[in-house]
């Protein structure tokens, strides 16, 4: 599981320009679930082959008591109890200020891992006005400059020292082994009920007030001989480990849970029809190349129009996840389930589908015969071959000369004649092209 690194630190410090450095300005995922009144920012970060994740917080008062600050804090409280360790963002211009000692105090009281990081140092390494920051009582200062890269990675490699990574976290079951299924959605759309359900017992505590333990719940599951691995990710805590919640839901969960598995079931609620959350869910499924199912729970409860109407939202707001099915069920009536696991076997199927080198050719070279790409000036791009590059998701790569002016739209015209032919359904697809290098293009 990816470890959680938290930035905090008051106002103005930098703390968004050192969480960009370290997601390497990837999109980030923001928050922005209700109830949030200052949303907490989740991106993805890489320092080698580890991967972790980074929570970016606003500015940070521990001892506020009122109006939109005791909101900000309420988050940045969430974000260090979820996270595995704290980088502590003081500003080495401004000096040791009465707000870094609250903030500190506070760190000092929540036993995590906490990192100081002295920012705006650049050429300040040996600096005398590191030493003050000694005095806040978390250790060595590590100075860098997030605007300008320097001392980042020490940062990082200090943050992640002491996690134990698993190097074939990424690697696919074998054959008969257990398949991995998350299954994602907001608050209260049933997650808990569905594997109730499906267990035959009341296995998850199937009401909102997750804790803050971070203890994954993993529950082994066995279905017509094929072993599975249900992944809760509501942040719902085992019977005995009760806390009491700052929030009601923790993002973190979710995003380690789908990163970690190797099927995504997409819960969403036909009472509610599809919310911005939903779409955010959904496109962090995306981005991490999960094969993916939805399914609408509550379709009982809803009449002929709202269900005209959920469809056609659907379509709109999760156009980019089309290649996923879309199912109708209800959890706790236990109707619509079977199509479920189909939809699920089948989603894993072909995120994990070998594709020989000849039969991709093949159809590379009939889908040039049937739409030639567009020229461009006076060459057209030559696709000469293709190959499988990888699984979960299926990877493409395609061989030939003048490919960077293959347009995204001919992308996509490849990649359904490529979905049709394996029978490719609930998982994104990715096609890397890659041009052979003109022998004559250093020569004058």
């Amino acid at each position: 599981m990816k470890p959680v690194i938290a930035v905090v630190g008051r106002p103005n410090v930098g703390k968004s320009t050192l969480f960009n450095r370290m997601t390497k300005s990837r999109h980030a995922i923001v928050a922005d679930f209700s109830g949030l009144t200052r949303d907490r920012h989740y991106g993805d970060g890489r320092s080698g082959e580890r991967q972790f994740i980074v929570v970016d917080t606003g500015g940070f008062e521990p001892d506020s008591t009122t109006g939109i600050v005791k909101e900000m804090a309420k988050q940045t409280r969430q974000a260090v109890a979820e996270a595995d360790a704290v980088i502590f963002v003081v500003d080495v211009r401004s000096g040791v200020s009465g707000q870094d000692h609250d903030i500190a105090r506070y760190l000092r009281t929540v036993g995590k891992k906490v990192i100081l990081a002295v920012n705006k140092a650049e050429g300040m390494q040996e600096s005398p006005l590191l030493a003050e920051f000694f005095e806040l009582g978390l250790g060595d200062p590590h100075p860098i400059s997030a605007a300008h890269g320097q001392g980042i990675r020490s940062l990082t490699d200090a943050a992640l020292a002491h996690f134990e990574f698993d190097d074939e976290e990424d690697e696919q079951p074998v054959d008969g082994g257990p398949i991995r299924l998350a299954v994602a959605g907001r608050p209260n759309v049933g997650k808990s009920t569905l594997i109730n359900t499906w267990l035959g017992e009341e296995r998850m505590v199937a009401f909102d007030q997750p804790g803050t333990t971070r203890d994954a719940i993993t529950v082994p599951f066995e279905r017509n001989g094929q072993k599975f691995e249900l992944i809760d990710t509501a942040g719902l805590r085992r019977r005995g480990k009760v806390f009491e919640a700052i929030e009601k839901f923790s993002v973190v969960k979710t995003l380690q849970a789908i990163a970690d598995a190797n099927v995504v079931l997409l819960l969403l609620d036909a009472t509610q029809g599809v919310t911005d959350q939903d779409a955010h869910i959904a496109g962090y499924i995306l981005e991490s190349g999960r094969a993916v199912a939805v399914a609408v729970n509550k379709w009982d409860a809803v009449d002929d129009y709202q269900k005209q109407t959920l469809q056609r939202s659907i379509e709109q707001r999760l156009a980019f996840l089309k290649f996923a099915p879309v199912l109708h069920i209800s959890a706790i009536k236990r109707q619509g389930l079977g199509p479920v696991w189909k939809a699920i076997a089948d989603a894993h199927a072909s995120a994990t589908r070998k594709m020989s080198t000849p039969v991709l050719t093949r159809l590379l070279q009939d889908a040039v015969e049937h739409q030639a790409p567009k020229r461009a000036g006076a060459f057209r791009p030559k696709l000469r071959y293709a190959h499988q590059g990888g699984m979960n998701p299926p990877l493409i790569v395609i061989h030939g000369n003048s490919l960077d002016h293959i347009t995204d739209s001919y992308k996509r015209f490849l990649e359904g004649r490529f979905r049709e032919h394996f029978k490719l359904t609930g998982t994104p697809m990715r096609i890397e092209l890659r041009s052979s290098k003109n022998p004559f293009d250093d020569k004058s």
